[in-house]
C-alpha cells in the first residue's frame, strides 16, 4: 500500500487505517492487543480512536479505548513511532453528561479533552486530533435536515481553531481534522485559518460506504477543491455489508448472535437499524455474489478505490476479521459492476445517509 498525503499536512499514511471503537466493549484488551500488533505487522500504520470510545457510549467505558491503546503502546517499546495516531475530542454532551457536562465546546473543553487523551494514550503528541462533531447543530449520525430552530452553539468556530492552534503551537498535536462534517462546516474552518494564520484542517471523518453516499453530493468537491481529505467511516455498515445479516435480520431470535447491531439496542435505534438500510443491503451483498465477491470485499473495495477516499476506517472485534479486510485491498470492481452499484443506489438512495 503506497501511502497518502493527509490534506496539507505533513502526515502521510496507509489507505486503509484501523479504527478501534469496539476496544472495551466488544473487543476485551488481549484481543485488542492482539489485532493491534498484527494490524502493525501487515504494514497498517494508521490508528484512530477517540475520547468517547468504546462505542456504544458508556459512563463505565468512557475513555476505555484510549486507555487499551495506551497500555499497547507501553507494551511495545517503539510502536508508537511507526504509527500516526489519531484521536478526537467529543463536541457537545449529545445526552452523556460524563464526557461533558456543558451544552458546548469551549477552548477550555479541548484543552482538557487533549490532555487526558495524552495521558490515556501514554503519548506526548496526537498526530490526528479531530472534532468528533460539531458544536453546531447539523444533520449527522443519520439525522436528515438542517434545523436552525434547533442552532444552540455557543463557542465560534474561531475560537475552537484559536484553542487548536494552541495545542499545535505547544508540540501536543500536528494536525487537525473534523468528523461528521457539513461543507458549511468544512469551507468556514478552512477560510477562518487562512485568514488568521491558524492550522488547516487536514481531514474530514465521516460516514462513507455503499448504502450511505452522502458524502459525494456536495462535500466531496468542497473537499477536492480544498485540499482536505476524507476517512471514510463505517464502510462496511456495521456489518450489514458483511452479508451476516441477510437470512436472520437485526434483530429477534434469528439475527447473527454477538454482532453490532443485533446485541446493541441503541444501535438499532440509529440508522444502521432502519429497515430500508436492511433492504438496501442485501441487494448490494446478492450483487457481489452474483459478481464471484464476497460482500465484505465488494463494499471494501468500492471504498479503497474511490477517489474521493483517502483513508479507509475498517473497525474489527478479531484478529480474522482483520486479516479478511485487509486481504480485501487490490480488489477491483469492473466498469459494469460499478454501474449495477449506481443502479441500485438511484432506486434506494441513501437509506444510512
Amino acid at each position: 500500500m503506497q501511502k497518502i498525503q493527509l490534506g496539507q499536512s505533513d502526515l502521510h499514511v496507509t489507505p486503509i487505517c484501523l479504527g478501534t471503537m469496539t476496544f472495551g466493549e466488544q473487543v476485551d484488551e488481549p484481543t485488542a492487543h492482539a489485532i493491534l500488533d498484527r494490524s502493525l505487522e501487515r504494514g497498517v500504520d494508521f490508528i484512530d480512536t477517540a475520547e468517547m470510545y468504546a462505542v456504544p457510549a458508556r459512563k463505565e467505558t468512557f475513555g476505555a479505548t484510549e486507555t487499551i491503546i495506551g497500555n499497547w503502546f507501553e507494551k511495545n517499546p517503539g510502536a508508537r513511532q511507526k504509527l500516526v495516531l489519531a484521536t478526537k475530542v467529543a463536541g457537545p454532551s449529545r445526552g452523556m453528561p460524563w464526557v461533558r457536562e456543558g451544552s458546548g465546546m469551549t477552548p477550555a473543553d479541548i484543552a482538557a479533552s487533549c490532555e487526558a487523551s495524552l495521558k490515556r494514550l501514554k503519548t506526548d503528541v496526537i498526530d490526528l486530533y479531530q472534532i468528533h462533531w460539531p458544536e453546531r447543530h447539523v444533520p449527522a449520525f443519520g439525522q436528515l435536515y438542517y434545523d436552525p430552530k434547533r442552532e444552540t452553539s455557543t463557542t465560534p468556530i474561531h475560537d475552537q481553531l484559536e484553542a487548536l492552534g494552541k495545542l499545535v503551537k505547544a508540540g501536543k498535536v500536528r494536525a487537525i481534522g473534523l468528523s461528521n462534517e457539513t461543507p458549511y462546516g468544512v469551507h468556514e474552518f478552512v477560510r477562518l485559518a487562512e485568514q488568521h494564520g491558524l492550522p488547516r484542517v487536514a481531514t474530514v471523518q465521516n460516514v462513507y460506504c455503499l448504502i450511505s453516499r452522502a458524502a459525494e453530493n456536495g462535500l466531496d468537491e468542497t473537499m477536492h477543491r480544498l485540499g482536505v481529505s476524507l476517512l471514510a467511516y463505517s464502510p462496511l455498515a456495521f456489518g450489514l455489508l458483511t452479508g451476516k445479516y441477510d437470512l436472520g435480520g437485526t434483530e429477534g431470535p434469528d439475527a447473527p448472535r454477538g454482532a453490532r447491531i443485533s446485541s446493541y439496542e441503541s444501535v438499532r435505534k440509529q440508522r444502521w437499524g432502519r429497515p430500508d438500510a436492511l433492504k438496501a443491503a442485501r441487494r448490494y451483498n446478492a450483487l457481489a455474489r452474483e459478481h464471484g465477491l464476497t460482500p465484505a470485499q465488494m463494499a471494501l473495495a468500492f471504498c479503497y478505490t474511490k477517489w474521493q477516499v483517502a483513508s479507509t476506517i475498517i473497525g474489527v472485534t478479531s484478529v480474522a476479521q482483520l486479516n479478511e479486510d485487509l486481504d480485501a485491498w487490490g480488489t477491483t470492481l469492473s466498469p459494469e459492476l460499478l454501474a449495477e452499484i449506481d443502479k441500485i443506489r438511484w432506486e434506494m438512495r441513501d437509506p444510512a445517509a
